[in-house]
């Protein structure tokens, strides 16, 4: 004869999957909506451009596998540069991979930005030559 336990795998596992769902469901919600806030607030901001200082650059190198039937691995990264402004404040941004590669730590130019969203840095001179 059969007695039912309370902690039968089955309804253990009835019970931890809606929650494990409802979690992961609001961390994806939750990142949307972070995502659609800082785009919108970008998108209030003015674009300025200052002239700031590259003090330093940094790359972020992610690994993915999947083990299906057959072993697949995905690597990439992230480029990143920060700048100080001549009020001695930093500022990081993301940065495409070819913006990465032309930049150099010392470098002063012409920093646009609009919020969080980095537009582009223009050259025109180094620390190095001062």
């Amino acid at each position: 004869m059969y007695r039912y336990s309370p902690f039968d795998t089955f309804s253990i596992m009835g019970a931890i999957f809606p929650i494990f769902f409802l979690l992961v469901f609001g961390i994806i919600i939750f990142t949307i909506i972070k995502g659609i806030s800082e785009w919108s607030s970008n998108n209030k901001q003015p674009v300025l451009t200052v002239v700031a200082k590259l003090v330093t650059k940094r790359a972020n190198t992610s690994h993915h596998h999947n083990h299906d039937n057959n072993v697949h691995s995905s690597t990439s990264t992230s480029y990143y540069a920060t700048f100080e402004v001549e009020s001695g404040d930093r500022m990081e941004f993301h940065i495409s991979g070819k913006e990465y590669g032309m930049l150099v730590e010392g470098d002063i130019g012409k920093l646009t930005f609009q919020g969080t969203r980095y537009h582009g840095f223009e050259r025109i001179g180094s620390s190095d030559e001062e």
